[in-house]
This record gives structure tokens, sequence and C-alpha cells, in this order.
């Protein structure tokens, strides 16, 4: 049976952040991820965790400055050690809330910029934040983004992602499969999830088109939860879509999922 867990950046998003764990939990989610929560003391992120019996399931290292533009550190020259500092603080978070997984944006390659070169930095830094975090077991994931939703991002596809996890052969870096932004780069979900599935520690969901409920559109999601059973996939699936409406009301399609209380 598939183990859902809520992204509280996109679900919910009617109530403050710290809300949205209590809601998580009373919608019968067992875990949680979002994009980070570092604005928050750490003890009181472990508190609402706690206080709802919620597990961590992941969350992104820092990203870098949002508002300006930035969409993750790695690959971007002159910023090696903000990316540095931003493995050590996200670790330090990890360690408080029990995460045992972390996103790494690779962020945007500038215009004229070689895309050789930024990768090429990406897969050092790749490196050392999986080193570091190998000491305190987590795991460091990489996600392709489309270039739809996010133009110019360094990592587009499954394939350059297995490729690089390939190349680098750390064991303690993985694949954070977004059905939705493969859907959008590639399709053909099915063979791909099964192809890539051994590097795969984390499963993301989202209706295509629009990033909604993941109940209508192009992709069949009860034959891949079932696919996903039969494989023997253990993980965890985030998800992570914009809500129609009201998150609980769009909760429909995942009581067959849920486990009977």
């Amino acid at each position: 049976m598939p183990r859902f867990s809520a992204n509280l950046s996109f679900l919910f998003a009617d109530l403050p952040f710290e809300k949205r764990f209590a809601a998580a939990a009373a919608a019968g989610f067992g875990g949680v991820e979002y994009i980070g929560a570092y604005d928050m003391p750490m003890a009181s992120v472990k508190s609402l965790l706690s206080d709802n019996g919620l597990e961590q399931v992941l969350f992104n290292m820092p990203t870098g400055d949002w508002e300006k533009g930035e969409r993750g550190l790695a690959c971007r020259p002159g910023r090696e050690d903000a990316f540095r500092d931003s493995v050590v603080k996200a670790l330090d978070y990890a360690g408080a809330t029990g995460c045992r997984m972390l996103h790494c944006m690779a962020g945007l390659m500038g215009k004229g910029e070689d895309a050789g070169e930024l990768a090429r930095l990406y897969c050092d830094n790749l490196l050392y934040a999986a080193d570091l975090a190998e000491q305190a077991g987590v795991k460091i994931l990489i996600e392709p983004i489309n270039p739809l939703d996010m133009p110019g991002y360094l990592l587009n596809s499954v394939e350059q992602a297995a490729v690089i996890l390939d190349q680098l052969d750390h064991p303690n870096l993985a694949l954070q499969f977004d059905i939705y932004h493969a859907q959008i780069v590639g399709g053909n979900i099915a063979a791909r999830l099964d192809r890539h599935l051994d590097k795969t520690a984390h499963i993301q969901i989202a209706g295509v088109p629009g990033r909604r409920e993941p109940d209508s559109g192009e992709l069949n999601y009860p034959f891949l939860f079932y696919m996903l059973d039969r494989v023997g996939y253990d993980g965890w699936i985030g998800c992570e879509y914009k809500p129609h409406g009201d998150t609980v009301a769009g909760l429909e399609w995942i009581r067959p999922w849920m486990p009977k209380s």
C-alpha cells in the first residue's frame, strides 16, 4: 500500500504554515514534506511533528534567495561557500526533525554560461553534500524539473539524473522521481519508473496538465500505484500539487489508498 506524505508548501495553503501540520494529520497523512522551514526554530518544527504524530519525510536544502530568483546553489559559480553552509544548516534541521532525505536543488543556468562547467560544479557539490550527509545517516536527492515550470534549471530529465548518479556512484545519492515533471519531459512514466526505480528514494505526484489533484488528466495514477506496490516500492509518495480549491475537499482520490483506521 502506498504511503503518502503531504507537501505543506502546496497543500493546506489557506492556513498559516505551522497549522498545516495538524491539518495534514487530521486528513490522514502520516508524513509531511515541504521546501523548507528554516525561518522557524528547529525545536518548534520538532514539536509540530511530534504533537501531530507525523514523520518528517523530506525537505529542501536552503535554495538561496528565492525572491531574487535563486533556485538552488549547487551549480552556481561563486556560491560554493554558501552551498557548503547550506548543507550544514540542512543537516542540523534534519537531525532535529529525524528527517532522512534532503533534496539538493541544482540551480539555474545564466545566459551564455557553459552547461558543462556548471554540471561539473554541481557534481562536485553533490559529492561534498553526500559525504557529509552520509555521516549523519541522511540521503541527498536530486530531482529533475521541467523547463516550462522552471526555465533555465540545470537538471531537466530523469535520464540526465540517472547518468549523474551512475557517474558519481555515491551510495548516499539518489533520485527524487517527480512524476509530474517526468511526464512533461519524456512521458512513458510506467516504463521509466520501472527502469530507474533502483535509483529512486522518493516519488512525487501531481496531475498533468495543471499540477492539480492526481485524479484527472493524462496519467492513470491508480495503475501507477498498483505497479509500485507490485514491484515492491516501499518509499513515500509526496503529494506536491496545487489543489483546485479546499485541500480536504479535493482528497477524495486518496481515500482508497489511506490506511483504514
